[in-house]
């Protein structure tokens, strides 16, 4: 699976930290590229805009590392103007996350994975999604992965730019790799 295109149309800090926990989880080295340009500033070097000017070059196209997450902030730019360097990207890259606007459901490049808190309004979805467990005890049955309550500190340092001290809920998040998303 080349791309991931997480979408949190109904919670945005969940939409924030979502991309980059699905970053911290994935199975090898990956790319998380922020495709909203009034989405979070992320800490990054450069940024999808900067690329889309100056063109990117070969250490851009592909992972420097074995393991790890690169995170490429917007910069202000829409998807539709980045589209080929976006290509590019995924097209290097063994692991990609991209962070749809959460305006409207994506279209386009990446399997798109709904991250959706969870609960006791949460509608029922006929699509599979990610769904954040809350305070709230939710008994149903929900297609998708179900996450643990995740620890502020590993909120917080995802936010800086930390590395997290492995927990249930990004071993949680790795399940989201494997599952067969439509």
């Amino acid at each position: 699976m080349a791309a991931l295109r997480t979408w949190a149309p109904h919670d945005a800090m969940l939409g924030a930290v979502a991309p980059l926990a699905l970053g911290v989880a994935a199975p090898g080295p990956v790319l998380v590229v922020d495709l909203d340009p009034e989405g979070p500033r992320y800490r990054g070097d450069g940024s999808l805009a900067r690329l889309v000017v100056d063109g990117p070059r070969r250490e851009d196209l592909a992972p420097a590392h074995r393991r790890g997450v690169a995170v490429l902030p917007n910069g202000g730019i829409d998807e539709a103007d980045a589209a080929e360097v976006i290509d590019a990207l995924v097209a290097g890259w063994p692991h990609v996350v991209l962070r749809a606007a959460p305006c409207r459901r994506p279209t386009g490049r990446g399997v798109v994975v709904p991250v959706v808190p969870l609960g006791p309004d949460t509608p029922q979805s006929t699509m599979p999604a990610v769904y954040q467990r809350g305070p709230w005890p939710v008994d149903r049955l929900l297609e998708g992965v179900v996450l643990p309550r995740p620890r502020a500190a590993t909120i917080r340092s995802l936010l800086e730019g930390r590395r997290p001290m492995p927990c249930r809920w990004l071993r949680a998040w790795s399940a989201v790799w494997s599952y067969p998303w439509p």
